[in-house]
């Protein structure tokens, strides 16, 4: 029987045995991590990065090789103490920040700050927050990857050079608080570039002609497609005229070619972080950013229950099409069990990436989810609307990536009569393939009458329209963040913060979902575009990002990348600040004086918009915010008029007119009428497809109009 003191040695040996340290990125991350790991192992977060370059200072030594002076970032002394700390404690240090770029450099500052062997195989990366990923991936550290390092630091070496260079300028010689650098100049360009083309668009007429036959008491409908067997286009009026011409609409068509086929129409890959962001802005109403922070959420870990803290999704920042094979026969399966074998795809797909895609490295992966066993359906009580909204759509496009394809009868008939040609197409769906779960597409079945060769049909109506040619649309968030991928610029990590960038330095603003330069953006890009060509030049910005990446792979020097970038630079920066005339913003004339000193007021440019400002500023600093009426009765004081303002982040609101003697304030437009059932003022929302009125207070709803995010 073992003595008392044995007992009390076991237990101070015990209490002294040292764990595993695990490094990680975020709070909630390190606490699913440690559940899955077990009690060897003490996970702590670096919450981001730890160093990086001084605020106060350029920080790169242009004489030693464009070396970067990092130093702790403010604000991080307790976060870099408490690594210390445990590093000092722990048996092992690992180092397992997110499987990107920006982690790897990461797991390297902190190899810094805590004096760890570079060379010493204690990295570890996992594509997704789950207990058998996690496990597998600490059979397998490695070290850190200097390709990818420096990688990061020479994006970061740019960006800074571009930014502290060209910043300064823009203060001195336009207004303080501007900025450029190197993804947004293009993005902002990009915008005023499309403003620039509708601007320029001269709408072009032209003319449809529609008609609907009649075959056995069956009506198809069927367009004008050309005459004497080729295709024409109608421009005006008379040609049209001379069309109808020739046409006895008294007498019969004859149908004189049908070609009947099997469309198949394939699913779509699942997604990369633009493609989710696009999907999620035109599906879902959300915006870049607010798509990012959602997915950072599903992919660190969600409370399951019983089941812990799992997280949901793979990484969310990737421009891979790839899924594992693992996942792919888990889809396989749960398609054949749920729907049937003949909904699950005959063989493993293999989605090609774009050529400039970052897949170095094989735990790059799509956005999917860990386990297709978990539907959205099952996971809704544990969701918010948005995690559930956003998972649903996660889930349903890589489920569909590995489905059979949509199968589709199509009958193309050819319908004359002297010469003149009307073309008429149906569609009818035979198997639904993968849009039984996603469908990215508006199903349109249009079926036809049993049509045959020498079918006569009768004209029961025609009608011929005028049109006009439309200008391109303006960028929203989805279609640019398509143009800076389809162009090459930026990656997966930039998308949301540039679009973010460029909206809160006023140089757009949104017009609904459109994305509108502002006087301040227009001002600001042709001043960049006239000195610093290269820096909203889309090929030399496209052709940085792929060096960027054959640094990753080890097939450049980054400090080579850096110079051949920054010696054309110098140069137009040698020149730019002495040929750069100040710009003046001219104030506007208000209309009205100043309620203070009585002289006149002006519309001035300020960070988040236009403002009133008194015209003697600095020594009257009386201003007001730039009001749009509604036509509305303030529903609490009764008094004052409902006035249209922004908050500071530009975000717009509906406030009181008298404020401060009423505090009125709301988020929704007031309508001027209250609710039937409860007597609260109503509001208006836009859905969708509509513009819905309805009861704060939920005891009232009714549908405005059509098309409202128009």
């Amino acid at each position: 029987m073992p003595t008392k003191t044995t007992k009390t040695r076991k237990s101070k040996t015990r209490a002294k045995a040292r764990k595993n340290l695990v490094i990680v990125e975020s709070p909630a991350k390190a606490k699913t991590i440690e559940k899955y790991l077990g009690r060897n192992y003490h996970v702590i977060a670096s919450k981001g990065h730890v160093r990086d370059l001084p605020k106060s200072q350029m920080g790169i030594d242009f004489e030693n090789d464009y070396q970067p002076k990092y130093i702790s970032i403010r604000g991080k002394g307790d976060t870099i103490k408490e690594l210390k700390n445990e590093a000092k404690k722990a048996k092992e240090v690992y180092l397992a920040s997110d499987p990107d770029r920006e982690g790897e450099a990461i797991a390297w500052h902190i190899a810094h700050i805590l004096k760890l062997d570079e060379n010493a195989k204690n990295r570890v990366t996992f594509n997704e927050v789950t207990k058998d990923a996690v496990k597998e991936s600490f059979k397998h550290p490695r070290s850190i990857n200097m390709d990818t390092v420096d990688a990061q630091q020479a994006r970061r070496v740019l960006d800074r050079i571009v930014g502290y260079s060209l910043s300064p300028i823009l203060w001195n010689k336009v207004k303080k608080g501007l900025s450029a650098g190197r993804v947004q100049s293009v993005a902002l360009k990009l915008v005023i570039d499309r403003e620039q083309e509708i601007k320029k668009f001269q709408p072009k007429e032209y003319w449809t002609i529609d008609a609907e036959f009649t075959l056995d008491s069956k009506t198809f409908k069927s367009s004008f497609y050309g005459v004497d067997g080729k295709k024409k286009e109608l421009n005006n009026i008379e040609e049209v005229q001379a069309v109808l011409a020739k046409i006895d609409k008294k007498a019969e068509f004859k149908v004189e070619k049908v070609v009947a086929s099997e469309r198949r129409r394939q699913p779509v890959a699942p997604f990369t972080t633009s493609t989710m962001q696009q999907e999620a802005n035109k599906r879902l109403g959300y915006r870049t950013r607010r798509t990012m922070s959602i997915a950072q959420q599903l992919y660190e870990g969600i409370s399951l229950g019983k089941e812990g803290t799992v997280g949901l999704i793979t990484y969310m920042r990737t421009d891979s099409k790839r899924t594992s094979p693992v996942a792919q026969q888990e889809a396989s399966k749960f398609l054949t069990e749920t729907y049937g074998a003949e909904y699950a795809a005959k063989s493993q797909r293999h989605f090609k990436n774009q050529e400039d895609a970052q897949d170095a490295h094989e735990a790059h992966e799509a956005i999917r989810p860990t386990s297709v066993y978990r539907t959205p359906d099952s996971l809704k009580d544990v969701l918010t609307t948005e995690q559930y909204r956003l998972y649903r759509l996660i889930w349903s496009r890589f489920v569909a990536s590995e489905m059979t394809p949509a199968v589709y009868d199509t009958i193309r008939a050819d319908i004359v009569q002297n010469g003149v040609l009307f073309r008429t197409i149906g569609s009818k769906m035979k198997f639904a393939g993968f849009t039984k779960v996603y469908n990215n597409k508006e199903e349109k079945n249009s079926s036809l009458p049993s049509l045959q060769e020498n079918d006569l049909v009768k004209l029961t109506k025609s009608d011929n329209k005028q049109h006009f040619t439309l200008p391109p649309a303006r960028y929203t968030e989805a279609s640019l963040v398509r143009a800076l991928e389809e162009n090459g610029v930026g990656r997966p990590s930039t998308y949301a913060p540039t679009i973010d960038t460029i909206q809160r330095r006023y140089y757009v603003k949104l017009e609904g979902r459109s994305i509108v330069p502002t006087e301040l953006g227009e001002i600001v890009d042709q001043l960049i575009e006239e000195f610093f060509p290269d820096i909203v030049n889309i090929d030399f910005t496209a052709q940085l990002e792929s060096d960027l990446d054959s640094v990753e792979e080890g097939k450049k020097n980054w400090i080579k990348v850096v110079d051949e970038y920054y010696q054309p630079l110098k140069k137009e920066l040698d020149t730019a600040s002495s040929k750069i005339e100040k710009i003046q913003i001219k104030d506007e004339p208000a209309g009205f004086d100043c309620d203070i000193c009585g002289a006149p007021m002006v519309i001035k440019l300020g960070r988040y918009g236009k403002f009133y400002a008194c015209s003697r500023f600095p020594d009257c600093r009386n201003t007001k915010p730039i009001t749009k009426k509604i036509g509305v009765v303030c529903p609490k004081c009764q008094k004052g008029e409902v006035v249209e303002k922004k908050s500071k982040k530009n975000r717009k609101f509906y406030g009181c007119s008298r404020y401060p003697e009423c505090d009125f304030v709301s988020w929704d437009q007031p309508v001027g009428r209250n609710c039937p059932n409860c007597d609260h003022y109503l509001v208006q929302k836009k859905s969708k497809k509509a513009l819905v009125v309805l009861c704060p207070n939920g005891d009232y709803r009714e549908e405005a109009k059509e098309d409202a995010d128009e």
